[in-house]
């Protein structure tokens, strides 16, 4: 039997409608609606209309027990053992809590994304999934990728750089943090009915935290996303470019190697440079800490923080 689904970053509020659902977790609408009707799972919610709803967490508990179907198990078996596990968790994290409280020190004091790192330092990721679950509700994912993993990658970087945390453990923390918002990439609301928008870090470039960020935030808003993630080479992307038909183009870079390498992606995309269409827009760390570059990376530069790129992003869009 496979481990429990990790629905604490998940969200409870209600999104899809049925049809959305059965496309999301392979199952289909009668087979959702006797499930519902033989053993109350999953507890959807209703429109006005009283049209079913599913949440985040609903679709990764779905998928949870359908595949346990899939190996065999019968489907009151399945649902029975994921409300079994799923209450010995819930146990075992409010133990876990009442144990890691400070007694001097309310944990609340202490900023989400300071817990989080010191967390993923020490390589706690139940702790960690506990810090996201009880910072879920509050902030909502949107909330949590600017103010609480933005800050936390940008904590473990520092700490790696400064030689406070190796590279295994530099590796986890980021991992388990690029899951996470991978996770809200693919689970986000319903995308507009649009060519997506592809999202590529530049030639040689890794650091792909920002790209994946911004990809996720964008999910959140509807927006379709193509993501290409680290060291994309121009000509693979010009041959996605062209067969994909995005109306926008995201690069980014971080350091001047990679940013030079961008300065030639007219030569691969002679029609947008030409054209505008795809529109072509730039991003990350060179350009904020060197504003220089701005003028010499052709296209348009999306701002200096996450913010202003959601901003530039959907003004272009729109």
């Amino acid at each position: 039997m496979d481990r429990i689904p990790d629905t604490q970053a998940a969200s409870d509020h209600p999104l899809y409608n049925i049809g959305v659902a059965t496309r999301m977790t392979g199952i289909s609408i009668a087979t959702l609606r006797a499930w519902e009707r033989r053993y109350g799972f999953p507890r959807s919610g209703r429109t006005v209309g009283g049209h079913r709803l599913y949440s985040e967490r609903d679709v990764v508990r779905l998928r949870w027990v359908k595949a346990q179907i899939d190996q065999g198990m019968q489907t009151a078996q399945a649902i029975h053992a994921l409300d079994y596990q799923e209450s010995n968790v819930l146990k075992a994290q409010q133990e876990l809590a009442a144990q890691i409280k400070p007694a001097a020190e309310p944990s609340s004091v202490i900023p989400v994304c300071d817990r989080l790192a010191q967390a993923l330092a020490r390589h706690d990721t139940e702790l960690a999934d506990l810090i996201l679950g009880e910072a879920l509700p509050v902030l909502h994912p949107e909330g949590l990728i600017l103010d609480v993993i933005g800050p936390t990658l940008a904590a473990i970087g520092d700490a790696w750089f400064k030689k406070e945390i190796s590279v295994a453990t530099e590796h986890l923390a980021t991992h388990y943090l690029r899951q996470r918002l991978l996770m809200w990439m693919i689970s986000g609301p319903p995308p507009y009915a649009m060519h997506p928008l592809v999202l590529a870090c530049a030639p040689n470039e890794l650091h792909e935290g920002g790209l994946l960020m911004l990809g996720a935030l964008l999910r959140r808003r509807r927006w379709p996303v193509a993501y290409l993630g680290q060291s994309v080479p121009l000509p693979d992307l010009a041959s996605l470019v062209r067969d994909v038909l995005p109306p926008l183009v995201v690069l980014t870079a971080s350091t001047e190697e990679t940013a030079r390498s961008l300065v030639e992606w007219p030569l691969w995309l002679p029609e947008a440079a030409q054209t505008g269409k795809p529109i072509v827009g730039f991003a990350g760390l060179i350009f904020s800490e060197h504003p220089e570059w701005r003028t010499r990376v052709p296209g348009t530069f999306l701002g200096a923080t996450l913010r202003d790129g959601m901003a530039s992003i959907e003004r272009l869009l729109r």
